[in-house]
């Protein structure tokens, strides 16, 4: 994906995404799968743009216990409201697959002296738009765990994500232990209720692409 596809540069044009070059606020770095590109409890001062792969936000407590908190694609943004609070960060920002990160440096992006730059106000309205974005994606993952049991959780995330996809076919970002830790169950258990589904004619699936049949009445 270009620079100028993503969300974060909406409506700014080429000649002022050199602009922004020029101030030196940008890097590009490529990352292998599963390395770590923020860890926990860093201070960053950087956003972090998925230009490919894509990226996992994860939590591990004390006990080593993981949880996925979200996945961010191609074209979306990481790690913002840890650069912008300048608060260590409570999570790891970890490659799902290889990757390819455009980071932007907001101490010198935000700097006084860019105020009057035609693009400044773009990219903060573009921030802002995401930001309100990223809350509703939060907001689903509490309704992805708020049932009581692992088939619940499928449903409501599976259909979401059909919705989301605009067909009953449809890939998600994750493999089974990672769809595991998003919603908060055990990889086994989990495995068990996918194929009693299948059994049950409810959905197909081959790794992380799956069909959703029917659902219960």
């Amino acid at each position: 994906m270009k620079i100028f596809q993503t969300t974060m540069f909406r409506n700014i044009d080429e000649s002022e995404i050199e602009e922004m070059q020029a101030c030196s606020c940008m890097r590009q770095c490529s990352f292998e799968r599963n390395a770590v590109i923020f860890h926990m409890g860093d201070i960053v001062h950087e956003i972090g743009i998925v230009l490919a792969g894509n990226v996992n936000i994860e939590k591990v407590d004390l006990y080593g216990n993981k949880s996925i908190l979200s996945n961010v694609s191609a074209g979306q943004i990481f790690a913002e409201t840890y650069a912008f609070c300048q608060e260590p960060m409570m999570v790891d920002a970890v490659a799902a697959q290889d990757c390819e990160i455009l980071f932007l440096d907001l101490n010198i992006l935000l700097s006084g002296q860019n105020t009057e730059r035609p693009w400044y106000s773009k990219m903060l309205e573009n921030m802002l738009r995401i930001s309100v974005h990223k809350n509703l994606t939060l907001s689903n993952r509490i309704f992805f765990t708020a049932s009581k049991t692992i088939r619940g959780r499928l449903l409501a995330y599976l259909s979401t994500e059909a919705v989301k996809n605009g067909s009953t076919t449809f890939q998600i970002p994750f493999n089974r232990q990672q769809l595991a830790d998003y919603l908060n169950v055990d990889r086994s258990a989990l495995s068990k209720e996918l194929c009693r589904m299948r059994d049950e004619n409810m959905i197909e699936f081959y790794k992380n692409q799956f069909i959703l049949k029917h659902l219960p009445e």
